[in-house]
């Protein structure tokens, strides 16, 4: 069944207090002093009162690496050339970038979409190797109006939300965000100031590795495409067309659709989180199913995480996005799922309290 933006932005709720409590009383009786596991025993607690046990699997995991391309490269915003975009993406099939290899420590699949690549990529689609949800051949050149239309901004939440159901269908327990697209830290700011009231400046940085002139130039670039657009930050669908990306509308979709399933999402970067934020602003319920990778190097990454209250369990001075964040913290999700389905209590271990 196709479900549509309002019946899944309507639908998602917030997990279980109910489930949270018990798990919580739960983790206190297992046999270590309390708390000694830290921040693994709040996501424990995460994943029990989402999943509604206290036995929470996240075995079979996937991470959705959306990717697209910006217009506002013609603005000269990012280290790279446009052709990186369609290049990275044969290198996923072929299994040698970064996400590859650590997904597969991680033990989790990998599944490429394409929601807008600026090239054309049936031969990759036809063989089975990436999704095609594209939306179009990348967005317009947000400095001059919008990046997408609304329509189009649906089209890529939807395709994301669909996404997500047919992985839940087919069993999957844990899902992780990606992305790929050169220029896309620039739509990514411009999100960030747009729903936050956050500076342009404070809001970015330096993307693939700009030196000060060209960080200088992308400052102008937002600040320009925040003027002639206006988008309102109570609509985030408005900010998504206004600002947005494909991909970002993709990874979105993905988040909310894993909320309205009540699967746990593991957001990776600065792309990642700007689509978290649409997310939330579509839903503030998704934030409940949303688990914070890492904290990217990116200047805006640390005001996005504060803007949605959470704590990012990771930080590595990572700024590569493609979902190498979630794939890495995935294995710190692992450890609490199996931390609260396995541990013994005290009374089970038969182990002293303390007194």
């Amino acid at each position: 069944m196709e479900l549509k933006l309002e019946t899944v932005t309507k639908g998602i709720e917030p997990v279980s207090q109910e489930w949270r409590m018990k798990a919580r009383d739960y983790l206190k009786n297992l046999a270590i002093p309390q708390g000694s596991l830290g921040e693994l025993l709040n996501l424990a607690e995460q994943l029990a009162a989402i999943k509604e046990t206290l036995k929470p699997s996240v075995k079979k995991k996937i991470v959705v690496t959306m990717a697209g391309d910006h217009g506002v490269v013609e603005e000269g915003v990012s280290a790279f050339p446009q052709e990186v975009t369609p290049q990275m993406v044969a290198n996923f099939v072929a299994g040698g970038a970064a996400i590859n290899v650590l997904s597969e420590v991680a033990g989790t699949r990998v599944i490429v979409v394409d929601m807008g690549v600026a090239a054309d990529l049936s031969e990759l689609v036809e063989k089975g190797d990436i999704l095609s949800y594209k939306v179009d051949y990348g967005t317009k050149n947000m400095t001059q109006g919008p990046a997408m239309t609304r329509e189009q901004a649906k089209k890529a939440l939807e395709a994301g939300i669909e996404i997500a159901g047919k992985l839940v269908e087919e069993g999957v327990e844990l899902l992780g965000t990606g992305d790929m697209g050169i220029g896309n830290t620039t739509p990514s700011s411009a999100i960030l100031a747009a729903m936050t009231g956050c500076s342009v400046r404070e809001a970015t940085g330096r993307g693939t590795g700009l030196d000060d002139v060209a960080l200088e130039n992308k400052v102008r670039v937002i600040q320009k495409a925040l003027e002639v657009n206006q988008p309102d930050p109570n609509d985030a669908m408005d900010v998504l067309a206004k600002v947005g990306g494909f991909e970002i509308g993709g990874i979105a979709g993905l988040i909310l659709g894993a909320a309205y399933h009540k699967v746990p999402v593991v957001v990776d970067g600065f792309i990642s989180t700007a689509g978290a934020l649409i997310a939330r602003g579509l839903a503030p319920n998704s934030v409940d199913y949303m688990i914070a990778s890492h904290k990217s190097v990116e200047a805006g990454h640390k005001y996005m995480w504060k803007e949605l209250g959470l704590r990012p369990l990771l930080d590595l001075n990572f700024r590569l996005g493609e979902g190498t964040g979630a794939a890495v913290a995935m294995n710190i999700v692992e450890s609490a799922a199996q931390v609260i389905s396995k541990m013994l209590t005290f009374e089970d271990a038969g182990v002293s309290r303390n007194v």
